[in-house]
């Protein structure tokens, strides 16, 4: 049997009791907490068929290590792990040109939450990670992604170059970020079926990432600070390919 994952955080709830109850095994519920962020995931569960376990809160800060569980935690069963096999049908079923979010070696459960939640933001088609050196969708994650990391597809690969040709095959360019790169992002044309990659803070794309992408892009920074966190550059890049596309 598959092994059972728990998420807490309103907004993590609440998406997965809304575009996924089928794998809502629990809920459990801070005991006075039902004022109107509550209210709307009792309601859901309802809907479910979900009976809430009320519980002190006590018991939901051992179960969360402390986390910020806001009061509720449900128990669920994984999703379907999306792998390279899944590439072709993504770029299929893409609502308009394909948008792909690559991390190599973004390891950060804080940052990939915040990935997540900019990818969803901007629409991304997936976001694709290493099976190797790169952070999971633990709860930390989730918590942080705010309820995106239940609807953006997250697809594990355990070759990235590999899995970034096989994008190449399916006729999406695939656009590198890095700080040396001469072409600016406001200079890059973004508009076609595109697979961004960002690298870890401080190293990086990887080399062999690096000589599979079409083309390198940096963004010009303007101050003394050489380079963005991972999520922020992850967010201006995003954003200036959704711009070029409703322009």
């Amino acid at each position: 049997m598959s092994k059972k994952e728990e998420v807490y955080g309103i907004h993590s709830v609440q998406a997965l009791l809304t575009h996924a109850p089928e794998r809502v095994l629990e809920l459990f519920v801070q005991k006075g907490k039902e004022d109107l962020g509550h209210g709307e995931i009792l309601k859901l569960a309802k809907q479910a068929g979900v009976r809430p376990q009320f519980c002190h809160k006590k018991n939901l800060d051992q179960r969360c290590d402390d986390g910020n569980h806001q009061g509720v935690l449900v128990v669920i069963t994984p999703a379907p792990q999306l792998s390279e096999n899944d590439l072709p049908r993504l770029v299929e079923n893409a609502k308009g040109a394909p948008l792909f979010l690559v991390l190599d070696q973004v390891t950060d459960p804080h940052n990939l939450g915040a990935c997540l939640r900019t990818a969803d933001a901007a629409g991304v088609t997936a976001v694709i990670v290493p099976k190797d050196k790169s952070a999971g969708l633990t709860s930390t994650a989730r918590k942080v992604a705010s309820g995106a990391a239940e609807v953006v597809p997250f697809v594990v690969v355990t070759n990235l170059a590999r899995a970034l040709r096989e994008l190449q095959e399916l006729g999406v360019w695939v656009m590198g970020t890095a700080g040396e790169a001469t072409a600016s992002l406001y200079d890059s044309k973004l508009t076609g079926p595109l697979a961004i990659v960002m690298g870890a803070e401080g190293t990086g794309m990887r080399r062999l990432t690096r000589e599979h992408c079409d083309e390198l892009m940096s963004i010009p920074l303007q101050g003394t600070v050489s380079s963005l966190n991972v999520s922020v550059a992850t967010g201006v890049c995003l954003f200036e390919v959704v711009r070029q596309r409703q322009s």
